[in-house]
């Protein structure tokens, strides 16, 4: 699991009898995971790494990766992660990911707002002011949230980008980094895809 969180997907595969690895960035998350996979009674093994700098020599019949954290990747860190999917994957195993669609593009309009304690303390524990600019990006189908963080004695900026897409450009990129898409979906729990959905998942193949 790339980006595996506090262990939501990974609890449930090993509950299943899977032999699995989590991976992420957060080591916070990941000592959560470890606490609760331990009192669930499963063995679960876990990697505190950015998973784009994610090596190992074992391989994996399923890859996957959930919370459309593939759209917030630049082109070229997908291509650079969709190679290590394939280099990580056996013959004939399968990557399992979420995106947003174009019907979540449509939706969003360019804005600028501001708030105090925006996300409910999201950003710092001390109060702070917010500046949320969302940006759209018509021609590449993508959307910046640009948030610009006011605190007492220091101010920080976050960018949040987030690509689109529709059947044929995922298809497009998967096709290009050696997969073949099985199945396009509405969601990860395989509801069948429908026009206006605002996250599409897909089942892809490494032939």
């Amino acid at each position: 699991d790339f980006g595996c969180g506090p262990g939501l997907y990974v609890f449930r595969l090993a509950e299943h009898g899977a032999t699995v690895s989590g991976i992420d960035f957060s080591e916070n998350s990941l000592n959560y995971a470890k606490k609760e996979a331990k009192e669930k009674g499963l063995s679960i093994n876990y990697v505190h790494n950015n998973y784009l700098d994610f090596e190992t020599t074992d391989r994996f019949d399923l890859i996957i990766m959930i919370m459309c954290d593939f759209c917030v990747l630049s082109p070229g860190q997908r291509r650079k992660l969709l190679k290590k999917f394939n280099s990580l994957l056996k013959p004939g195993g399968s990557v399992l990911l979420d995106v947003n669609t174009l019907n979540s593009f449509d939706q969003k309009d360019e804005s600028a707002t501001y708030e105090l304690n925006q996300l409910n303390g999201f950003w710092s524990p001390e109060d702070y002011y917010c500046f949320v600019n969302t940006f759209k990006y018509e021609t590449e189908k993508v959307i910046l949230d640009k948030y610009t963080i006011f605190e007492k004695d220091q101010k920080r900026v976050v960018y949040n980008w987030f690509q689109h897409y529709t059947k044929e450009s995922l298809n497009i990129e998967f096709e290009e980094n050696g997969f073949i898409i099985e199945g396009f979906y509405s969601d990860v729990a395989g509801t069948p895809f429908h026009s206006d959905s605002n996250e599409m998942a897909i089942v892809a193949r490494k032939p």
